[in-house]
Formats: C-alpha cells, sequence, structure tokens
C-alpha cells in the first residue's frame, strides 16, 4: 500500500494483490451477514429479528453490518432474492431441445437436493410468500414471472412436438416445487412420521425414486 496527496488530501492505494484481498476479505464479511441473517430469519421472521442480534451472530459490529445493508429490510431483501437466484438457476437451463423425462427428472433431483441442503432458504422463502410476500411481490411479479413464462413456452414446445403428454406447464413447475420442497419445510413433519430426512441416503433416494415416479409417470406420450 502506498500513499498519495491529491489536492491536499491523503489517499491511499494498493497493489492488486493487496486489493484482491481486502475484495477477498470484504466479500466473506458480506457473506458471513448474510448467512447470519438467513439463520435469524428463518428461525424468527424478519419482524423477530433485530440488527443487533444478526451483528452479534455474524461477529460484526452493528455500524459495520449497516456499512454493507443500510438497513434490517434491504438485508433481508437481499437474502430473499440471493436465494431465488440459486434456486431458478436449475430452470434457467430447460431448452427445447433437451429430452424432458431427462430434463424433469434432473430438476426434480437437483429440486430435492436444494431441500436437502438449503432447508433454512426453503422455509424463509415459504415464510415470506405464507406472509403475502410484502417485500418480495415485485420480484415475484416480474423477473419470477417472466422467467416461469418462457420456461413453461420451452414445456408447451415438448408437448407440441409429441414428446409429452398434454399438461398446463405451470402447474408442472408448481407440482415440481410443492413436492420436492415440502420435504424441506415440513421436515419436522417428515422427520417425526418416518423416523429420517434426507441426510439418510438411502431415504433420500426412496424419496426421489418415487417423487419422479408419481410426477412424471403420466407424462410419457
Amino acid at each position: 500500500m502506498s500513499e498519495n496527496e491529491i489536492n491536499g488530501k491523503t489517499t491511499r492505494t494498493f497493489s492488486p494483490t493487496a486489493q484482491k484481498r481486502r475484495e477477498d476479505a470484504l466479500n466473506a464479511k458480506r457473506r458471513r451477514i448474510m448467512q447470519a441473517a438467513l439463520t435469524l430469519f428463518s428461525k424468527n421472521g424478519v419482524n423477530g429479528t433485530s440488527v443487533e442480534q444478526i451483528s452479534e451472530l455474524a461477529d460484526v459490529s452493528k455500524s459495520n453490518l449497516l456499512y454493507y445493508f443500510k438497513s434490517k429490510e434491504k438485508l433481508y431483501l437481499e437474502v430473499i432474492k440471493h436465494l431465488l437466484d440459486v434456486w431458478l438457476s436449475p430452470l434457467q437451463r430447460f431448452s427445447p431441445e433437451q429430452d424432458p423425462m431427462v430434463t424433469l427428472s434432473e430438476y426434480i433431483k437437483v429440486k430435492l437436493e436444494m431441500s436437502r441442503d438449503n432447508a433454512a432458504e426453503s422455509k424463509l422463502f415459504c415464510m415470506e410468500v405464507v406472509q403475502g410476500a410484502p417485500l418480495l411481490i415485485k420480484e415475484l411479479q416480474t423477473p419470477l414471472k417472466r422467467l416461469l413464462d418462457t420456461k413453461s413456452t420451452v414445456i408447451q414446445a415438448w408437448i407440441d412436438g409429441g414428446k409429452l403428454k398434454p399438461v398446463e406447464p405451470h402447474h408442472l413447475i408448481f407440482s415440481i416445487w410443492a413436492v420436492t420442497q415440502h420435504y424441506a419445510d415440513f421436515s419436522v413433519q417428515i422427520k417425526a412420521v418416518t423416523g429420517k430426512d434426507l441426510h439418510d441416503p438411502a431415504f433420500f433416494d426412496e424419496t426421489l425414486k418415487n417423487i419422479q415416479g408419481i410426477l412424471l409417470s403420466g407424462l410419457k406420450p
């Protein structure tokens, strides 16, 4: 690092290596704040979580947290939008030239893996939607709707090409979401009834096989 004086003010410049380390440290702190926020929001909701609680769990000062995120609501929205980006990325891969049965089978597998590995994220999103999505409604009405409309067109192309039996594409996507995310949102209920959860490899494989069979068996042309 070196210091230079410009117009009477001292400025600091960093070498490329030092700048990279600084950026990595800032990004790591940002991720730590978002993970702490996710943990608390998924348990207590946005109204039941304070900035002080998040900063304590993230091991940063309150002022430092508010440097990265101007308010608790902005932090909450950032966490939710990140979750949407992660969850919707597998859907982005749908294309007309693919084999629909292979593509849908793999999509169900990926969504079930997400429910296994990101249960807190699923519960947080479920909580937001059940409450009417007051902070997320614009994201649902614009980017999410555009993506679903685009991928529904792909599913319709599979149907028109004789690769799938007729089905309303939106309802097919909704059904996959509902069934796979159930194993995250109602994991306590599933564990109470079966004594198992998706972290048990045998139970995961059994669950995946049954969901694929139930959702896709009626779609074969």
